[in-house]
């Protein structure tokens, strides 16, 4: 393990909060929902080895990635966990899916027919979900696709269908009129599979209303601490808790800019902190301070300080003309209990996904 001395930057991952996270999600299902653990992405940039630990460790019944490589992965960690992909049958790909007992969302007629073929194949049946389009528009079986499915189910025949499913596009919006539109076309999709069970919540949907909930729920962003209901206030504990160097302490004159492009003129004499973090590390060029737009902070303790001028590669700079006692090698937060991803995001224009899949390689991190 590195020594503090060595490293600039720190990033720690609660995998107690996590957990939290995923129990309060529980206790928001109904009866009979399991809650299933999306962990694309690394986990949402947290670590999916380590997060497919823990929430195997609690009895999380299946998982969901990205890409047959994120599979594969996980499977060489653990033999028997169930987990699927979203990306669907990768063209080719069948038989490593099979050997590895990966199951496919299947997206597509091709990819139906492709499964239902290696299933007969192998002699056995192969599990998989079918994914159906409600308004999307990305992947999933569109209409036309459904109704032919509908129509003729043999195709099926050779595949054990864990669940039928779809996703929602706006359930972050809770005023959205796209929501209830595509929980009334899964509604009359899923009548004509009545003994097939049935996943459409993400983390969003579990809170907007429990008819959403099915058998399975799909949260990921809310696991790691990302607000699910954006009107109210967050009810999920933080899991990253990012925090970086003070590499120096200077005081700008009036008439003097900072970093590059010059963007930022004072005013007045100026005492600013110069840190370890840059876009290199996650923290988005976008964080940098324009007019008409609220700046990002750093804090110091519970105490915020001011992104002033451009994010640089490696380096950002802060105002702490408020902040007499700070010195040269303290530690300013990033995300914490002060400031959650939701909140930086929203000083950037972005979205907490985004915050948390971009973050860096250069922190140490430690999980607890």
């Amino acid at each position: 393990m590195q020594d503090s001395m060595t490293y600039s930057g720190s990033l720690t991952i609660d995998l107690k909060a996590l957990e939290d996270n995923y129990r309060l999600l529980q206790s928001v299902a109904v009866q009979n929902c399991a809650i299933a653990g999306v962990i694309k992405a690394n986990a949402y940039g947290l670590g999916a080895i380590q997060v497919f630990d823990r929430l195997i460790t609690i009895g999380c019944p299946q998982f969901f990635v990205a890409t047959l490589d994120e599979a594969l992965a996980l499977r060489d960690h653990h033999h028997n966990a169930n987990i699927a992909v979203l990306g669907g049958l990768f063209t080719g790909a069948e038989n490593t899916y099979a050997a590895h007992n990966i199951t496919p969302v299947l997206n597509t007629p091709q990819d139906i027919q492709t499964w239902a073929a290696m299933a007969k194949s192998v002699q056995r049946k192969l599990p998989a979900f079918i994914h159906f389009d409600t308004g999307m528009n990305r992947l999933g079986l569109s209409a036309d696709e459904a109704k032919a499915l509908i129509d003729d189910q043999s195709i099926l025949e050779g595949i054990d269908v864990q669940a039928i499913m779809s996703h929602f596009a706006c359930a972050d919006d809770h005023t959205h009129a796209l929501t209830q539109s595509q929980a009334d076309q899964f509604a009359a999709i899923s009548a004509h599979f009545p003994t097939i069970k049935k996943s459409l919540a993400n983390s969003s949907g579990l809170f907007l209303d429990k008819a959403y909930h099915y058998d399975m729920a799909r949260p990921g962003y809310a696991l790691y601490g990302g607000n699910p209901t954006p009107h109210l206030n967050n009810p999920m504990k933080p899991v990253a808790h990012l925090k970086t160097r003070v590499l120096q302490i200077r005081v700008c004159k009036k008439g003097e800019s900072i970093g590059y492009g010059a963007s930022y003129g004072f005013d007045k004499d100026t005492r600013t902190a110069t840190v370890a973090l840059g876009y290199a590390d996650g923290f988005l060029r976008s964080h940098s301070s324009y007019p008409h737009k609220p700046n990002a902070k750093l804090f110091f303790e519970d105490t915020p300080c001011d992104v002033i001028g451009r994010v640089s590669m490696d380096l950002v700079t802060v105002d702490i003309s408020h902040i007499p006692q700070l010195k040269q090698g303290d530690w300013l937060e990033v995300l914490g209990f002060n400031q959650g991803v939701d909140d930086l995001a929203e000083t950037s224009g972005t979205i907490g996904y985004e915050i948390l899949t971009s973050l860096g390689a250069r922190y140490k991190r430690a999980y607890i």
